[in-house]
């Protein structure tokens, strides 16, 4: 699988991702074809080869011929997808549009559809993002990562005022992502270049599983003496060829040798109430010769801090441990079938469009159990034998499993 990693050493923004796409080789000329379908017009799009600190970049440079009105959402999402561009770029352009607005509306307390963008919904703007999602699928781009992400420091102009660095939307769309302020002064990520990660990356990691293939460098538009102000983007290839789902997540553990028994019950509940993905107690032999329990977490990064202050809080241990971590899964769908004991759900899981197993969800075999007055084990073997005629009947009237 194709992946592109966002070096953002020196932040991002629209035009940096765009100037480093055509740095890797997309076509200018090809980006003004795919931009011309939208109905937008008044401007010029060009690149330039220039220097940032020293480092050769390309700078993509949008010039509007005259002062366009603001836009709100509605009309963005519009006149992209009235477009004949791509269907994966029309989503994702509209999908980075619409958690601007989302972060916009929050920041000023207001709804979506009362955003109307200043510099976002501008048309230098509207061509970066659409221009940057055309390249990532001419590149043919499957996944996407992104390093530690430089924001800056001080405060920023902006329409509402002086802001502080990383502006308020910048900051709600970074949630998640690692984030420093590098040391210098001035905005270096815009909430446009937040908005293109927001919507694209799911991996906040080193990009450790990929053979880099090409290099490209998309020039900001401040040229500081000795200040390298471009994104680097790495093109490659990974090593992981499974057909499965892989998620970036965290394991929060912690060894424990002094609690009472009926406590770990409570603190289960607590941790599972932050929305962390698994609880395990692990029984365990520790120092002293003491038999203890490790309590290992399996969540998002994001989740990281509320689950350590629970565990520090509601039980005795004295230290937690984060250790970064992949979860591999088959791609996932639920589906209501209808049994001889009522309908549920069974999840199906696929090896690519092999279907590999089929499980019955345990709260609908629960609640029929119950209802029904049947051993739990029947239910179950009824709604495996169900499942099992459910899929021939389809593979007989050839309708594909994922349908």
């Amino acid at each position: 699988m194709k992946i592109a990693h966002f070096d953002c050493f020196s932040g991002i923004s629209g035009d940096m991702v765009l100037g480093a796409f055509l740095d890797l080789g997309v076509p200018l000329e090809e980006v003004g074809k795919a931009l011309a379908q939208l109905p937008v017009d008044g401007y010029t799009i060009s690149a330039k080869r220039v220097q940032r600190g020293g480092i050769a970049a390309t700078q993509a440079v949008v010039e509007i011929e005259e002062q366009h009105h603001h836009r709100g959402f509605s009309e963005i999402h519009s006149l992209i997808s009235n477009s004949d561009l791509p269907a994966v770029v029309k989503e994702r352009s509209i999908t980075c549009f619409r958690v601007l607005a989302e972060a916009e509306a929050a920041v000023h307390n207001v709804p979506v559809e009362r955003i109307h963008f200043h510099e976002v919904g501008a048309v230098d703007a509207i061509l970066d993002i659409v221009g940057a999602m055309w390249c990532c699928e001419y590149l043919g781009i499957g996944r996407f990562s992104v390093s530690e992400v430089v924001v800056g420091s001080g405060t920023v102009r902006a329409a509402h005022g002086e802001l502080p660095v990383p502006a308020p939307a910048t900051a709600l769309l970074l949630r998640g992502i690692p984030i420093t302020d590098g040391g210098r002064r001035g905005e270096l990520t815009t909430p446009t270049g937040a908005a293109i990660l927001r919507t694209l990356v799911s991996d906040f990691s080193p990009p450790w599983h990929i053979k880099v293939q090409q290099i490209g460098y998309g020039a900001g538009s401040r040229d500081e003496q000795g200040f390298s102000n471009c994104l680097r983007v790495f093109i490659g290839e990974t090593s992981e060829n499974l057909p499965l789902e892989r998620d970036a997540l965290v394991i929060i553990q912690t060894e424990i040798d002094d609690m009472a028994g009926e406590h770990f019950g409570y603190l289960q509940e607590r941790l599972f109430a932050t929305g962390v993905l698994d609880v395990a107690f692990v029984p365990i032999q520790m120092k002293k010769n003491r038999p203890g329990v490790s309590v290992q977490c399996l969540a998002s990064p994001e989740l990281a801090n509320p689950v350590i202050e629970v565990l520090l809080r509601e039980s005795t241990t004295f230290g937690v441990k984060v250790i970064p971590c992949d979860r591999y899964c088959l791609r996932r769908e639920i589906h209501e079938i209808s049994t001889s004991v009522g309908a549920l759900r069974v999840k199906v899981g696929y090896w690519g469009d092999e279907v590999l197993k089929v499980a019955p969800e345990y709260d609908d075999c629960r609640r029929i159990a119950v209802e029904k007055n049947m051993p739990l084990s029947e239910v179950f073997a009824e709604a495996n034998r169900s499942a099992m005629r459910w899929l021939e009947e389809r593979w007989e009237r050839g309708v594909p499993a994922t349908e």
